[in-house]
């Protein structure tokens, strides 16, 4: 694996060097100083990308994570051709850049959504927790969405009418600060009002209709993904399940099929994430990576721990390792893929994986490390992944 790191730019707290010397050599950025829907010039990608050689030797920009997508392109609406033309021209300054590789998703309003971001776990550490229960009690007493009664069953409405009633303001606060403040690198911080706006936006929008949105997106910019040699890897839902009231479409194996029978071009592929997927307990993530493994063109190796006490929550592994998904199991799909490429004769045969959603020692607070973006939650991450990687090519020299 081609072991990468993500990194939020020059205000980020871990510094390149840093990211350098835990052996890492592709950087996962993006320019977040440029809001969603305007133009990335070549002259701003270009400074991006020789920062980031110039800091360290052997580091270079491996992939862009991620070139966002305005929400007037996934909904076509108000002036969703002006936007998609500015994303046109920013993706041919990539590909002129020599950026081959742009991660993006394609979930409606919000990134991923946790609903506590220091959840501590047996070893004193905090990692990233989303609750059922909490996410329901902001809907029904936070939002007070419209309708969403009907998207919670009676015993799920019942638990967040009491753990709502039971919060402090405070407490309040927190949980729709968690579910709504930008994360770094993601989306814009929204307050409740805002949120009901982005919301409306897709009233009457369903999930076929989202898809066809998807699809006629992909057909429109892979000319110039082709013409630039850029793979374009859509990362999954997170969670992967509707929420909110808004269409969810890549999540499932299903939609993985749809996605390459609508758009077969090989500029249209993957990003893997073993963590998003393997959050929902009917996916496997190590056999969707053995199924598409010839369209991940990146991967975010991360596990998933489920409560049994809490129905529909999950929290992020302390141990990358352990956890719904089994990373040996996927771990051995990548390296397989890889020595496909190689014997291929591919150049680029290396697939970029970074650690994701690290822990947060005491020690980080220190640095105003953000939850789940650590340097020692991600380096012991990836210390993991590159051991598990080490052992299974390793043991197939022995039984050779």
């Amino acid at each position: 694996m081609l072991q990468s790191w993500r990194w939020f730019g020059p205000s980020d707290p871990i510094t390149l060097r840093d990211i350098r010397q835990a052996g890492v050599t592709g950087i996962v950025t993006a320019l977040h100083h440029i809001p969603c829907g305007q133009l990335w010039t070549l002259e701003d990608i270009e400074k991006r990308r020789d920062l980031v050689s110039a800091a360290a030797p052997g580091l270079h920009w491996a992939v862009v994570e991620s070139l966002a997508i305005h929400e007037e392109i996934k909904t076509r609406s108000g002036d969703w051709l002006g936007k998609l033309a500015i994303y046109k021209e920013s993706l041919a300054n990539l590909g002129r850049a020599g950026l081959k590789i742009v991660c993006y998703n394609f979930m409606p309003v919000l990134d991923w959504t946790r609903t506590e971001l220091e959840y501590e776990v047996e070893d004193g550490s905090t990692v990233l927790l989303y609750e059922q229960d909490l996410v329901a009690a902001f809907d029904l007493f936070i939002l007070r969405r419209k309708g969403a009664e009907g998207d919670y069953d009676e015993a799920c409405r019942e638990r967040a009418r009491v753990r709502y009633e039971a919060m402090s303001e405070g407490e309040r606060t927190r949980l729709s600060d968690a579910i709504l403040l930008g994360l770094p690198g993601t989306v814009d911080d929204f307050s409740v009002e805002d949120f009901r706006g982005e919301l409306a936006r897709y009233d009457g929008i369903d999930e076929n209709q989202l898809r066809e949105n998807l699809h006629g997106f992909l057909r429109e910019i892979m000319p110039i993904a082709e013409e630039y040699g850029i793979k374009m890897a859509i990362h999954p839902d997170d969670p992967p399940w509707t929420i909110f009231g808004l269409p969810r479409i890549m999540n499932r194996e299903v939609h993985y099929r749809a996605l390459i029978d609508a758009v077969p071009s090989p500029s249209n592929g993957i990003t893997l994430c073993t963590g998003s997927l393997g959050a929902n307990p009917a996916n496997n993530a190590a056999e969707l990576f053995e199924q598409f493994a010839d369209r991940v063109y990146f991967a975010h190796l991360r596990n998933v721990r489920f409560d049994s006490t809490k129905p529909g929550s999950f929290h992020e592994s302390p141990c990358h390792l352990e956890g719904a998904t089994d990373m040996h199991r996927a771990m051995t799909a990548l390296v397989q893929e890889e020595e496909r490429r190689r014997a291929a004769g591919l150049t680029d045969w290396q697939i970029p994986t970074r650690p994701d959603h690290g822990k947060l020692f005491d020690r980080d607070r220190k640095d105003n490390s953000y939850g789940g973006y650590s340097a020692t939650g991600r380096m012991i991450g990836l210390a993991e992944l590159r051991g598990l990687e080490f052992a299974i090519r390793t043991a197939d020299r022995r039984c050779s």
